[in-house]
């Protein structure tokens, strides 16, 4: 239940409380340490862990919303895209599935990756599509984008990053 009453709390209360929580390992750049699980980097269960900018973290995980975007109805198109950006990204596929909805010709799927996945939502009647691109190891997540804008064609693009599983 604490966890529910503490989702209710404004962001400078959960921000107090998880200080509290943690004593004190709370960083200022949105990352938080976590109390020691006696696991190295150099761990073996931590092989496929990403190490960059004096970081140790599970993978990337990229949030990529395009804006004014064309053929995001059409799923052969997005399946070819897809791969497209597995084949750019350096990953390694291991299935795929897309659905069609009607009335208005919507796509969603998963691509399932040894690295992880990438998912797709999209919205023709809005010419919006949201993608998720979470990759691990030395696949190359970002590289996708570029495959996504080629593709595609949107006007305007956001692409957040956020590293998951920090460890270090």
């Amino acid at each position: 239940m604490q966890t529910k009453r503490s989702l209710e709390l404004d962001s400078k209360t959960k921000t107090e409380q998880c200080n509290d929580a943690l004593d004190g390992n709370h960083r200022t750049d949105n990352i938080v340490l976590l109390p020691s699980t006696s696991f190295t980097s150099s761990d073996e269960r931590f092989d496929h862990f990403v190490k960059r900018d004096g970081l140790t973290f599970a993978g990337t995980h990229l949030v990529i919303d395009l804006w004014g975007a064309s053929q995001i109805d059409d799923i052969e198109h997005i399946e070819t895209t897809l791969k497209q950006c597995v084949k750019e990204a350096g990953a390694t596929l291991l299935n795929i599935h897309l659905h069609r909805f009607s009335p208005n010709g919507g796509v969603s799927g998963v691509v399932v990756l040894a690295e992880s996945h990438i998912s797709v939502h999209t919205w023709p009647e809005c010419y919006y599509a949201a993608f998720d691109i979470f990759m691990c190891g030395e696949a190359q997540p970002y590289k996708s984008v570029d495959v996504l804008k080629t593709a595609f064609k949107p006007e305007r693009i956001n692409v957040g990053d956020h590293r998951r599983g920090i460890v270090a």
